[in-house]
């Protein structure tokens, strides 16, 4: 399971205008392109020649990230010229290729296309989980479309890079097929088992809930209030040193780790179907986390 959450912090502000929403992809592409210049410019030492193909891959990147650049301002054109022309503050912007990541990797021994690729691939997996928390906490139709657009295109970037990445791998892989067969059955047991426990905490927490925040956290889960009595049997007994406060965190620890497993699971995928599988139960479960979290925000005193 990923032992790191992709974003250092999760977005909680609501995207209010298309304008403000291109700014943030425009200022995040912009970034992404300024960072992979720099390491393609670091590895242009013609007496090292090991560097070239990792260079390369660098390049591309940074003219990937200009074509983005390039399609966010035309779509941002589309836009009314009042709203076009209005410049959004937008606050820190997210950086998904952190610069941490790269400097680690180019002081390692590591530095492959394989390492270059690998970073790439998280990039735009951040930039799917970001652009699915956007769209979770957006109001209007048109941003949530927008953002869940953004999202998408994330998601077939990162299946592009990902078959960069594999073409890259040149040394055999660390384990036989039938060993990583095996730990994907496990970690999809492993989230079927999470999904009951979330579940059953979702509705314990529900239990200590007012009618209509109850009904309000129930519904946002695919839940109905007649679906308690049921559920609520099979429920263990609450622990002596078990708090209230204590339930909402413990259902969003959940929900993180359903989401980091199917994160890892759409990155492991060695099939279409499977992939597909595992993106559609990664946006779901995002999706899911936001709105447990807004709500959990919700209930602070």
């Amino acid at each position: 399971m990923r032992n790191t959450p992709l974003l250092t912090s999760t977005p909680t502000h609501a995207v209010k205008t298309l304008a403000e929403l291109y700014a943030i992809a425009l200022a995040q592409a912009e970034r992404a392109a300024s960072t992979y210049d720099q390491m393609a410019a670091s590895l242009t030492d013609g007496s090292d020649h090991s560097v070239e193909p990792v260079r390369c891959v660098f390049e591309t990147l940074r003219e990937r990230e200009q074509d983005r650049i390039a399609e966010i301002k035309l779509r941002r054109s589309t836009l009314p010229r009042k709203e076009a022309d209005a410049a959004p503050a937008i606050g820190p912007v997210d950086d998904l290729v952190p610069k941490s990541e790269l400097v680690e990797l180019a002081d390692s021994s590591l530095f492959t296309p394989y390492q270059a690729w690998a970073i790439a691939v998280r990039h735009r997996q951040r930039a799917f989980v970001f652009w699915t928390y956007v769209a979770a906490h957006a109001a209007a139709p048109e941003l949530r479309m927008a953002a869940e657009t953004m999202a998408r295109e994330a998601l077939v970037d990162s299946d592009l890079l990902r078959r960069e990445r594999r073409l890259a791998w040149r040394a055999g892989q660390p384990r036989k097929g039938e060993d990583a067969a095996e730990e994907t059955s496990g970690e999809m047991s492993s989230a079927a088992l999470m999904e009951s426990l979330l579940l059953k905490e979702i509705v314990r927490w529900s239990q200590t809930l007012p009618p209509t925040d109850q009904e309000k956290l129930l519904s946002s889960n695919g839940l109905a209030s007649a679906d308690l009595a049921a559920l609520s049997a099979e429920l263990p007994g609450q622990s002596d040193s078990e708090t209230t406060a204590d339930m909402p965190r413990r259902v969003v620890r959940y929900a993180e780790q359903l989401t980091s497993i199917y994160l890892d699971e759409s990155d492991r995928a060695t099939d279409q179907a499977g992939l597909e599988l595992a993106q559609s139960l990664a946006a779901s479960s995002i999706a899911r986390l936001a709105r447990l979290r807004a709500f959990a925000n919700s209930q602070r005193p």
